[in-house]
């Protein structure tokens, strides 16, 4: 395989990672005030307690082979999505933070206090995220320089914002399932009715930003146009989102939770392929867009990161799986629990 294509892959793998792992963690953020008491709010944090810092590994991991493979393509987004990126950095510190001070203090207006930090936190942060994915597919103004050439409000363009609303209603549905599979009792039976509602406004969302991309950026299915193999992409998607409530009305809560992550894995597939080959998509020109080609390292990098890379994410992958094996049963509150 092309060294610059395996690149891209290894990308997109790592941002699927993510969204499937840390995507429940901000859903459970979203939806943390729905939880009506204290032992209710401990159930919330305690469902991904054990799993929450471990998954933005993932996050980090990406920034860290954008940097290696892609330095350009790094430089220009990081250069002209600071102050995004920095709202987004210090989102994430806060849900930690949230998550951590939280049961440190008994008083109520300490604890609430805590709780709508960790709800705003988790909100903004996914905001966030669908905010750069829709600048990503809608392009960006990026000059001859390989600069961004516009300012923060051009990023709050009316795309981006709708991609963002989509990040968040789909990260509450993945986080509600989550709940589902994670919880006992009267509370899970509620969590099983919230998933209707957090599912109808994904489906909403959804058809809308379909709409809406294949409209605005009709470039997006121009890789479709041209490789009918990845319309299989489009498929798997449909079938995933159309099992969710099937697993769901069956009551098993596995099941829907497999569906869901096979539905962003399938979103992350499709926003490579509608990018594919530019990591970020000049507005002013097509020819200043960014590649995978002419943004990256030299090939003797992009081999040695390749060598790091099969050796280094087997052990990723193998402390993930046991962590998740390991705490695989329902919450339980103990003594050192949040």
């Amino acid at each position: 395989m092309d060294l610059n294509i395996f690149w891209f892959v290894t990308l997109g793998i790592l941002l699927a990672g993510y969204a499937v792992l840390d995507g429940f963690d901000l859903g459970v953020g979203i939806l943390h005030p729905l939880a009506k008491t204290d032992h209710e709010k401990r159930l919330f944090l305690n469902s991904i307690g054990p799993f929450w810092d471990g998954n933005e590994v993932w996050l980090v991991t990406f920034g860290g082979a954008l940097f290696a493979a892609f330095p350009d393509a790094y430089a220009t987004a990081f250069s002209g999505f600071y102050l995004p990126f920095m709202l987004l950095l210090c989102a994430l510190i806060f849900r930690a933070v949230s998550i951590e001070f939280r049961s440190k203090h008994d008083s109520p207006i300490w604890r609430a206090a805590w709780d709508w930090s960790f709800f705003g936190a988790s909100v903004l942060a996914t905001f966030l995220f669908g905010v750069a994915v829709g600048n990503c597919l809608n392009g960006i103004l990026v000059g001859a320089d390989k600069e961004y050439a516009g300012t923060v409000l051009d990023l709050l363009n009316p795309y981006s914002i709708a991609i963002g609303i989509l990040a968040v209603a789909t990260f509450a549905m993945h986080g509600s399932i989550f709940l589902y599979l994670k919880l006992e009792g009267e509370l899970k039976e509620r969590v099983h009715r919230w998933i209707w509602h957090t599912f109808g406004c994904f489906i909403i969302c959804y058809i809308l930003a379909t709409i809406y991309t294949l409209v605005s950026v009709p470039r997006s299915i121009h890789n479709f146009e041209n490789h009918p193999w990845l319309w299989g992409i489009v498929i798997l998607n449909v079938l995933a989102i159309a099992n969710i409530p099937r697993a769901v009305f069956l009551g098993r809560p596995g099941y829907a939770f497999l569906s869901s992550s096979l539905t962003l894995i399938a979103f992350t597939a499709l926003f490579g392929a509608a990018l594919f080959p530019n990591l970020i998509t000049s507005n002013i020109l097509p020819e200043y867009s960014l590649t995978i080609y002419n943004s990256a390292s030299s090939e003797k990098t992009l081999n040695i990161m390749r060598i790091i890379a099969f050796c280094g994410m087997p052990f990723v992958i193998s402390y993930t799986a046991i962590i998740y094996w390991v705490f695989r049963g329902k919450v339980k509150l103990g003594k050192f629990s949040y």
